[in-house]
């Protein structure tokens, strides 16, 4: 069977962890780790909260406020100049090492690829093309049309509407838990991408159509 196939970019196909190497030559590598993990964090918890108080933002926004926080917490002064820098750079992120043979193998079988996110269209088709992996998707499906992030069940409904897909036939493909658990709640079919073995998968009773480490064993899965 051909799926419509939805996925996160951020974590997802998008290595948001290639920051560290600047983090570790500006604020040393003890510190670097934490500091990144709470920017990440906070990024994803600020988005969060906007969509509950119904007071969206474009998700630069919530990097940038994410990033001030990590600041204020481990007491790092960055000038201006280098927090624009670190912005700059998750513009332009890198993808996994598995992203590229991963995407063509599921575009080759003929399933219809979206990268859907809660950055802007802009934002995720620069990070894309920059990455030279644009070229593997059908359409880049932003949550900035509906002015929610993910995972209200809202952003899914508008995927399903804007890719003319069913429920039935399409899978939201994710490494984020609360991406994952959300498209499941909605009636998706969903994939965690389990990139680290550390990583713990939410325990709400609600369970991944299948669990993936890499994006390479996602075709055999469907």
């Amino acid at each position: 069977m051909k799926y419509t196939l939805a996925f996160d970019v951020y974590g997802t196909l998008i290595n948001t962890s290639a920051v560290l190497t600047s983090l570790e030559k500006l604020i040393g590598k003890d510190a670097a780790k934490p500091f990144m993990d709470t920017w990440r964090d906070k990024q994803l918890e600020y988005s969060f909260r906007r969509g509950l108080m119904d007071k969206y933002t474009d998700f630069s926004i919530c990097t940038d406020n994410a990033l001030s926080y990590a600041c204020k917490k481990f007491a790092i002064d960055l000038s201006c100049e280098q927090k624009e820098a670190l912005l700059n750079e998750y513009k332009v992120l890198p993808v996994f090492d598995d992203v590229a043979n991963g995407l063509e193998e599921l575009k080759n079988a003929g399933h219809r690829l979206f990268a859907f996110s809660n950055g802007s269209k802009e934002a995720v088709t620069k990070l894309l093309t920059t990455a030279t992996i644009i070229h593997y998707f059908e359409a880049v499906i932003s949550v900035e049309n509906v002015e929610m992030f993910k995972p209200s069940p809202i952003v899914y409904d508008y995927f399903l509407e804007t890719a003319n897909a069913k429920k039935e036939e399409s899978w939201l493909i994710s490494s984020n838990n609360f991406d994952v658990i959300g498209s499941k709640m909605f009636g998706m079919h969903s994939a965690w991408v389990q990139r680290t073995p550390d990583a713990i998968m939410d325990p709400w009773g609600i369970e991944p159509t299948t669990v993936i480490h890499k994006l390479t064993d996602l075709a055999k899965n469907l």
